[in-house]
């Protein structure tokens, strides 16, 4: 017995160490993210052909940095949206065009960024492109800033429309001159959408799908989304031309915070 006994000890207290690691907390990098619910999809899997632009994944927004949440630069859908944004594509597809999604599903945590930026009332370095007449003090009560967001439901996106073939779009560089979004096609961002009289998440009155200063081709563009999506089931947002929401929304009173990325998918 006496034998043994140094190497039983041992093994001992090898046995207490391993337990006391696998006992111990994971540190918070590791603690499970949350996940989605069955009922939300990748809009690729749904329908390929629907241009991607993620818009919060880059630095070219109004917050100009990537926001949080958004770990992958793909659009997130409950599967009904999904498929209703399906149907609007192969009817614009006739016609010579294509969707392009700017946003869809939203996490909870992006729309706290939103906050916390619009908070900051130094932080103005997109102003100029994004909010150059609005001041920044306002954005919460003219309505361009919100805690909670329907995106975060999954059932609504911003898009817009481009023709085929498609070009692309020259990315933002961070520093770079800015030029306001209510400007003329030719003087504002570049973008390969159709000329909708703003750019995109353009906090401005010129923004409202039907302000009446919009005339010709860009109210015929925005006329062209609306019924297009309309038809597909899609409410718009009024004071957005590129904010829609797909009716009966498959989680109406749920706001979600998983992550922007295919890991967060039901599998």
């Amino acid at each position: 017995m006496t034998t043994f006994a140094p190497a039983l000890r041992r093994l001992a207290l090898a046995a207490v160490a391993l337990f006391a690691v696998s006992a111990a907390p994971a540190p918070a990098e590791a603690r499970t993210e949350p996940q989605a619910p069955d009922g939300f999809v990748a809009l690729r899997d749904v329908d390929p052909t629907i241009i991607q632009e993620m818009r919060y994944f880059t630095p070219h927004n109004f917050v100009g940095r990537r926001i949080d949440g958004y770990r992958q630069p793909m659009c997130v859908l409950t599967e009904p949206a999904a498929k209703a944004l399906r149907t609007a594509q192969r009817a614009l597809l006739r016609k010579g065009y294509s969707l392009k999604v700017y946003d869809c599903y939203r996490p909870q945590r992006a729309v706290d960024h939103f906050v916390r930026w619009a908070e900051d009332l130094g932080d103005e370095r997109m102003k100029a492109e994004f909010y150059p007449r609005v001041d920044k003090s306002r954005l919460f009560e003219d309505g361009y800033i919100a805690k909670k967001s329907g995106h975060s439901r999954g059932s609504t996106l911003d898009l817009t429309v481009v023709r085929l073939p498609a070009l692309p779009t020259r990315p933002y560089v961070p520093g770079e001159p800015l030029k306001p979004c209510y400007a003329p096609r030719s003087e504002r961002f570049p973008d390969n959408s159709l000329d909708m009289g703003t750019g995109y998440d353009c906090f401005d009155t010129l923004s409202h799908t039907d302000d009446p200063r919009v005339t010709g081709e860009q109210r015929a563009h925005r006329d062209l989304l609306r019924s297009a999506l309309t038809k597909a089931g899609f409410v718009n947002l009024p004071e957005e031309w590129w904010h829609f929401t797909y009716k009966p929304e498959l989680f109406p009173d749920t706001y979600f915070d998983f992550p922007v990325s295919r890991r967060s998918l039901p599998h």
